[in-house]
């Protein structure tokens, strides 16, 4: 089989091409491992890389998104434990008093579809439900969201729980949505703000020193 069809189904969004061809590439004795790292993980790249440069569009992420995730759920299962394969795990969700999730839902998907475990926790978190989650998941990153002025307050209140509770120094904090901006992320200190979901993969694997 042509390997290379496996990451363009990726690109494509192409979710039983790509479980399909997946399949094959077990049946023909290739590892997960190297299924999910050489093939899998490139196609997102690339669509990551379309969607940077305005050739590609937030349909086309989440369809491709939703395709790398149903090949990681027939491989996972065979890869006995192996965690090699994450870049690092990441909790996430939205901020107290905030029903939006659209978008946060967008990033947790790339996220999973680049190599990353996601806690998604949903909407209207409170910090002390943050602060717990990142403690017992062991979360490299704590990613926040909001869409209102009037909410996106609250990612302060997070940030000072997660430094009140001890572990700021074993976490990274990004921060998203509509009316954050970097100067705010830094104001609250945060470690970075992006401003869309492949952004955020980029800037994910830029903390925990893995960008490709």
């Amino acid at each position: 089989m042509e390997l290379q069809e496996l990451t363009d189904a990726i690109v494509a969004g192409n979710l039983n091409g790509a479980v399909a061809l997946s399949q094959q590439a077990v049946d023909a004795g290739i590892t997960p491992q190297a299924i999910i790292s050489d093939y899998l993980i490139k196609g997102m790249e690339t669509i990551g890389a379309r969607f940077g440069e305005g050739k590609a569009f937030v349909p086309n992420l989440l369809m491709s998104a939703r395709a790398m995730k149903g090949c990681l759920d027939l491989l996972k299962p065979m890869m006995k434990g192996d965690t090699s394969i994450s870049y690092g795990r990441i909790v996430i969700g939205t901020v107290k008093g905030d029903l939006h999730d659209i978008g946060k839902n967008l990033v947790a998907s790339m996220f999973e579809g680049s190599g990353f475990e996601v806690v998604n926790l949903g909407i209207n978190v409170e910090a002390g439900k943050f602060v717990q989650a990142v403690v017992d998941n062991k979360a490299d990153i704590l990613c926040l969201s909001a869409l209102l002025t009037t909410t996106m307050g609250y990612m302060k209140d997070v940030v000072e729980a997660v430094n009140a509770a001890g572990i700021r120094g074993s976490v990274k904090i990004m921060v998203g949505g509509a009316p954050v901006n970097a100067a705010f992320a830094q104001e609250i200190g945060a470690d970075a703000y992006t401003d869309d979901a492949n952004e955020a993969v980029i800037e994910a694997k830029r903390l925990l020193g893995k960008a490709s």
